[in-house]
């Protein structure tokens, strides 16, 4: 055990050493411009419930499995593009930091050359808000909406876009994107709630069709606010399906429960799953009233966090998920980072 933890900290001081040569090298010669890696997808979500003709299990991994209805362009691209937040002790947003601070493994190797870092504090966002429409929160569904609210009004700057969806047993897309707060202002408070929860189902949909599809002719930062208490009592997708897609769409989550009750339950592990998994973070509000400090934490990491574009070294272009470990070398800091992705199937 020993000399397997010394064999992998070697391996991450010699990418931070890689970090430091490339980053040397490339201060005399111009940036070259980043292209975002984004996976075409594997699966296609599970089509909205029917409770009229459930599928059996090979019928929803056949859907599953079926690309989605749309022509899709496929640029391959070998670049890796990451975005981590930095947090001390105290949880408080450590900037500053050089390339030489970390240390890089990716599928189990240091990156082969770094193309760019940089703190980007101002990287446009395209932002989801999907609020839980469910009847598990008829009572709390009131802060929900006024959280939202108050969150957009802050968060939003003029090169920013958001969209608004409820979900119970159906995802409903209430305001598509835009940079308007009256439009998102008006769409959150058209939501009621009432229904079963198809959590999982409502976020595989939602990755793969905002997410995974989005086109931008500049770098954008993308992020689901994911408010709800974390129950699923009606999704044919499972939670790894959801992470999955989240994965390939390159979107960080950020949950929010409205579970106050005096013990975490099944739920909470979901939310703390679903945003570890895909590089946010899960916030647990004593009370309905704290919603809103949640998502004033998120709007501060948004804001807060490092650009890294690498090429991995052993690149194979064959739709396998590769895994990330990122660690800053200074041990009272922690990096908060997506665990993987998909690497795209390079197109015959």
């Amino acid at each position: 055990m020993r000399f397997r933890t010394c064999a992998l900290w070697t391996g991450l001081l010699l990418g931070s050493a890689a970090w430091a040569q490339t980053a040397a090298a490339q201060s005399s010669q111009p940036q070259p411009q980043p292209s975002s890696t984004q996976a075409s997808p594997d699966q296609a979500s599970p089509t909205q419930p029917s409770t009229s003709s459930p599928e059996s299990a090979p019928q929803l991994q056949r859907r599953l499995d079926e690309p989605p209805a749309t022509e899709t362009l496929h640029v391959f691209s070998r670049e890796v593009d990451l975005l981590f937040a930095v947090t001390n002790r105290h949880g408080g947003f450590v900037t500053g930091l050089q390339p030489k601070d970390f240390g890089l493994l990716d599928d189990g190797r240091p990156p082969e050359r770094v193309i760019r870092f940089e703190q980007q504090t101002n990287l446009p966002l395209r932002v989801g808000i999907m609020i839980d429409t469910s009847s598990s929160i008829r009572e709390r569904f009131h802060y929900e909406q006024q959280a939202a609210v108050d969150f957009l009004l802050q968060v939003l700057h003029p090169a920013d876009e958001s969209f608004v969806e409820g979900f119970d047993v159906q995802t409903d897309i209430e305001q598509n994107y835009t940079n308007r707060v009256d439009l998102l202002n008006s769409a959150i408070e058209r939501l009621r709630p009432g229904g079963g929860t198809a959590l999982f189902d409502s976020l595989y949909k939602t990755c793969r069709d905002q997410m995974l599809t989005l086109n931008q002719d500049v770098d954008v930062r993308k992020a689901i606010v994911l408010v709800s208490d974390g129950d699923d009592d009606y999704s044919r997708a499972t939670e790894d399906d959801a992470i999955k897609m989240c994965q390939r769409a390159s979107t960080i989550v950020y949950t929010i429960s409205t579970n106050t009750g005096p013990s975490r339950d099944k739920g909470d592990d979901t939310l703390r799953a679903i945003s570890g998994a895909t590089g946010g973070q899960a916030f647990f509000p004593p009370t309905m009233p704290d919603v809103g400090e949640g998502f004033l934490s998120i709007e501060a990491e948004l804001r807060s966090q490092y650009s890294l574009v690498y090429v991995p070294s052993d690149y194979k272009a064959n739709g396998a998920f590769r895994t990330i470990y990122l660690q800053c070398l200074n041990p009272g800091y922690s990096v908060r980072v997506r665990k993987g992705y998909f690497a795209p199937r390079q197109q015959q």
